[in-house]
């Protein structure tokens, strides 16, 4: 295993802790904005805006493979992943931010907790839920290893969202670390 990688055996003895996440309203733990491709910066504070997404985050330049134009995919403005998860695989900060979500919240996002089209307060913004899935790739594999890319890949971390969740801006605001996040 790579430095940092977690087996199965101890991503399923954490399950029940993962479970456990708060299912009304929990904290912004970590955001992470991406100014560029393998780069992260840690914050304390963010802008949320329905055109641009994360101010600052290299998704509306990158754009997508997922759309015909190539353009970036209005249904996967944000990524937001359990903070649970991102600890269980990484040490720090630095290590969790590469998981290249731009929230990771202590909040139940399994898809019966928070099915396509709801609605989360956030900071002072509000963002929804899109049904687009959000997957562990290649890249998710390099950094956190084969068992994490499995597990988070699983029917169950499909169920519970392990790797997280996609969202679009619905109203802009500000998140700050420790903010609530908040299902409406």
């Amino acid at each position: 295993m790579a430095d940092g990688d977690v087996d199965t055996s101890a991503l399923n003895a954490a399950l029940e802790h993962l479970r456990g996440a708060p299912k009304d309203a929990g904290t912004v733990d970590l955001i992470v904005r991406r100014p560029a491709e393998d780069r992260r910066e840690v914050l304390e504070e963010a802008l949320l805006d329905p055109a641009m997404g994360l101010v600052g985050d290299n998704w509306l330049e990158r754009g997508s493979r997922q759309t015909d134009d190539g353009r970036a995919h209005p249904l996967m403005q944000l990524n937001i992943t359990s903070s649970r998860v991102s600890a269980l695989l990484a040490a720090d900060e630095d290590g969790q931010a590469l998981a290249g979500d731009q929230f990771h919240v202590d909040l139940d996002l399994s898809v019966a907790n928070l099915p396509a089209g709801t609605r989360l307060g956030i900071g002072d913004a509000v963002v929804e839920v899109t049904e687009q899935p959000h997957n562990g790739c290649a890249k998710y594999r390099r950094r956190f290893g084969e068992d994490a890319l499995r597990f988070v890949n699983s029917p169950v971390g499909k169920e519970l969202r392990l790797r997280g969740l996609n969202a679009r801006v619905v109203t802009g605001g500000t998140v700050r670390r420790g903010d609530a996040v908040v299902r409406l």
